[in-house]
């Protein structure tokens, strides 16, 4: 697959995304949706087609007022989810230099201050999940604190950065397959929660494409001679050499990464984030290029084969698991068994189309 093939697809997919959703994104301040308009961003980069950032801006500009503060968002909720968009606030504030983005960015930063932590330090995924760690959130939250602690001079804030990784990463290993559960509760106490060990019961493929585009995605703002950047990457190549064990012959991975039970399905969300993360970690050097080349091929041919529809001047990424959480319900339907993983699936998922933009716009070969 060619790089400008690569990118002629990225352009039809990001038309859809605004001709199926227009003229903004959402009405609701949702970190999926954030994700997509960062895709968004890379195809303009990659173009400079004014269409790609007018529509990142009327998408933000509905929530973020002069003042910085954000419509629907409330910080009291304490969702790790919310801290995503802040991302998109950054690259419109140096787009921009609109005053209004960074005090938005502030303001999201506010909520960090002060959000419950589990008694090992990890941020809480929800308040309504207490002393619950999910891999999704390290992705939520600490490229943005990364940029913050950039960008806004706070390098005292990368140790803590560094810190959120270490403690997920050990709560959340299963040894049986050199994985990471989707969660763990410290408390074990969930519903949902192995009683020996906290850990949900299933490795979920975008749980850990959550982990390790959040590892690559931290590495940009990480300082070279931060102790913790080594750290990061040496985390980055544990948990890519045990992803890539799990590639199916067709170039992809499926839903649950370990389990090939007959209803299993290969999934796009989770093949398009590890193929985003490795290309990334190849072109910035984090893991070996011999090594690891092929099997970035090799993804991004099982992407296009397994899950990319263009219908004339419009690209739909398929096969994308919707949502799978981990309770709270009362009747105990978010369990994180395979019954409860191998629900139906949908076409151009926020959560799938962004990843894949930003693979099309960054491809290196």
């Amino acid at each position: 697959m060619s790089k400008q093939r690569f990118l002629e697809i990225a352009k039809k997919m990001a038309d859809t995304v605004m001709k199926d959703n227009s003229p903004i994104i959402s009405k609701k301040w949702q970190y999926d949706c954030g994700l997509t308009l960062l895709g968004i961003g890379s195809v303009y980069e990659e173009t400079n087609d004014n269409r790609y950032f007018d529509y990142i801006k009327e998408s933000m500009d509905y929530f973020i007022n002069e003042d910085g503060t954000i419509n629907t968002y409330n910080p009291t909720v304490y969702n790790i989810d919310h801290i995503n968009n802040g991302k998109d606030c950054f690259w419109l504030y140096n787009k921009t230099g609109e005053e209004k983005y960074i005090k938005a960015v502030e303001l999201l930063k506010s909520q960090l201050k002060t959000h419950p932590r589990t008694e090992s330090g990890a941020y809480f995924h929800k308040l309504i999940y207490p002393n619950q760690i999910w891999l999704d959130g390290l992705f939520m939250g600490e490229p943005f604190c990364a940029q913050y602690a950039k960008e806004c001079n706070h390098p005292e804030n990368f140790d803590d950065i560094v810190k959120q990784f270490v403690i997920a990463e050990k709560a959340t290993y299963e040894p049986r397959c050199g994985l990471y559960a989707h969660a763990c509760d410290e408390s074990k106490s969930a519903f949902w929660a192995d009683k020996a060990t906290g850990r949900s019961l299933n490795v979920w493929g975008r749980s850990c494409g959550w982990f390790c585009m959040a590892i690559v995605d931290v590495l940009d703002f990480m300082p070279e001679d931060h102790p913790g950047r080594q750290t990061l990457i040496n985390m980055y190549n544990k948990v890519i050499s045990n992803v890539v064990k799990y590639q199916d012959e067709s170039g992809v991975w499926y839903q649950v990464l370990d389990n090939r039970r007959s209803d299993n399905y290969k999934e796009s969300t989770c093949s398009c984030m590890f193929a985003y993360s490795m290309n990334k970690a190849i072109k910035m050097g984090y893991i070996d290029e011999e090594t690891y080349k092929p099997y970035l091929l090799k993804a991004v041919d099982g992407i296009f084969n397994e899950f990319i529809r263009i219908d004339g001047d419009y690209a739909y990424l398929k096969n994308c698991c919707a949502v799978a959480g981990l309770g709270p319900d009362d009747n105990h339907r978010r369990d994180g068994s395979l019954d409860y993983y191998f629900e139906p699936i949908t076409e151009n998922d926020c959560k799938g189309v962004g990843p894949f933009l930003l693979l099309a716009t960054n491809y290196i070969y």
